[in-house]
């Protein structure tokens, strides 16, 4: 860092000096008002209009714009060829793509913290602003655009767009279990785009239910949307209370000389009349799920976990010999889990919500899967072990797949011919306590 800033590179000063930014910023012109040519309710306007209200910089949209009509006049089009908006129209000339906009606002400040107050400040604002756009955005419009018209609708690939934007989702909310603020302790240009990003998500397919499941999710956006800066660009609004009907296609008008047709064509055979379901072709089936697929097993999963949730005394006598006269070793799995970065625990309640978010991710595999999780120790750093139940003799593979925490535990496969890995696998169903020695934190089940 200091080869860089001898060689005049970057400037990183003290947070009582000058933010992090180039060397030779240009000043934003006195008096002088930047325009940005948008609709007034635009998601992605919001981002530089927001940020013009922590810096202080003037921007006026501008006034009549109608989406469709002044964005394809050639002038439009001389400052973005493909016609999108926003667009900020500046002396030096424009700036188009929302993010971009919203850089160049921030930064037209001396001192803005909005942009960090260190090199590595920076990268995170631009990873949080690269991941707003790319798995949160994205999955959102996914969604949320074939619903409305704007692309064709593909039942699969909605539950695609689904899937990873609750993965996303689940990242974030890890994030935010122990952090107000996406960077830092202020507010920056992350928390402006995926504010906006969110409210839009929010405002038209991200029902409650969807979102309880990101409970430090919701706390953000509600936190973010009522700072006075945002809530004078945004204003209040309401999250949405059902998700969008898929728009159906129009039917084709009829022909209005039919019947003159059908007099002047000759007579032919009637054609045997086809039912409408053969007439169309009918609609591809779901691809069942490769654990669907296998061999019938004895043990019937939701019987094991009514099992265990209605167990309330002597559990060892009735769930714990229960589970072992259930358990089917062709047809089931058993797998320890112990979490790799043990060290890092060092907060409790951070700690408890990680695991917490694991089981939110998991519920991909609920119909597959049992599994307990625990938080061991009185004092940091705390350990986290667990215990799953899987379909089939190995971890599945969707599950390998999507949910990202699974790479941070070493996975090991329950030898059942070792007794003491069969009292372990007891011990972790019962929540033993003491579990080997140590006090138990928290205990949590997925069933």
């Amino acid at each position: 860092m200091r080869d860089l800033e001898r060689r005049g590179e970057v400037r990183v000063e003290g947070r009582e000096g000058a933010r992090f930014g180039s060397a030779a910023r240009p000043a934003a012109p006195v008096g002088m008002a930047l325009v940005l040519h948008s609709g007034s309710g635009n998601k992605n306007a919001f981002k530089a209009l927001i940020a013009a209200e922590y810096t202080g910089v003037k921007v006026e949209l501008t006034k009549n714009f109608e989406m469709g009509i002044s964005n394809k006049t050639p002038e439009f089009l001389k400052m973005n060829p493909l016609g999108k908006i926003p667009v900020l129209e500046t002396p030096e000339g424009a700036v188009f793509e929302s993010n971009a906009i919203a850089r160049y606002v921030a930064r037209l400040k001396e001192n803005s913290s909005l942009c960090g107050s260190s090199l590595i400040e920076y990268a995170h604002i631009e990873q949080w602003m690269d991941f707003s756009a790319t798995e949160v955005d994205a999955n959102i419009a996914r969604w949320l655009y074939p619903r409305l018209g704007f692309g064709p609708y593909v039942p699969a690939l909605e539950e695609f767009a689904i899937t990873s934007l609750k993965r996303s989702l689940g990242a974030l909310n890890t994030h935010l279990a122990s952090n107000t603020y996406l960077v830092g302790h202020s507010v920056t240009l992350a928390d402006i785009v995926m504010t906006c990003n969110l409210y839009y998500g929010f405002l038209r397919i991200l029902i409650k239910s969807f979102t309880s499941e990101f409970p430090h999710v919701e706390r953000y956006l509600w936190t973010m949307v009522n700072q006075p800066n945002f809530k004078k660009v945004i204003g209040d609004f309401k999250q949405a209370e059902s998700v969008p009907p898929v728009q159906k296609k129009a039917a084709p008008p009829k022909e209005s000389k039919a019947k003159e047709v059908k007099k002047e064509a000759p007579k032919e055979a009637p054609k045997p009349k086809v039912e409408a379901s053969e007439e169309e072709e009918a609609p591809k089936p779901k691809p069942k799920n490769p654990l669907d697929l296998l061999p019938p097993s004895k043990m019937i999963l939701d019987e094991w976990k009514r099992l265990y949730s209605n167990t309330k005394t002597n559990f060892r006598e009735i769930a714990i010999k229960g589970f072992w006269d259930m358990y089917d070793p062709e047809g089931y799995s058993l797998w320890f889990c112990d979490y790799k970065y043990n060290d890092e625990n060092t907060v409790s309640f951070v700690t408890m919500n990680k695991v917490g978010g694991f089981l939110q991710r998991m519920d991909l595999c609920r119909k597959y899967a049992f599994g307990k999780m625990l938080v061991i120790g009185s004092t940091p750093p705390f350990k986290v072990k667990g215990l799953w139940l899987f379909r089939g003799q190995d971890i599945p593979k969707f599950v390998m797949d999507e949910v990202y925490d699974m790479e941070l535990y070493e996975w090991t496969k329950v030898d059942l011919s070792d007794e003491a890995q069969k009292e372990r696998v007891n011990a972790m169903i019962e929540d033993q306590e003491p579990f080997e020695g140590e006090d138990l934190l928290d205990a949590k089940c997925f069933k």
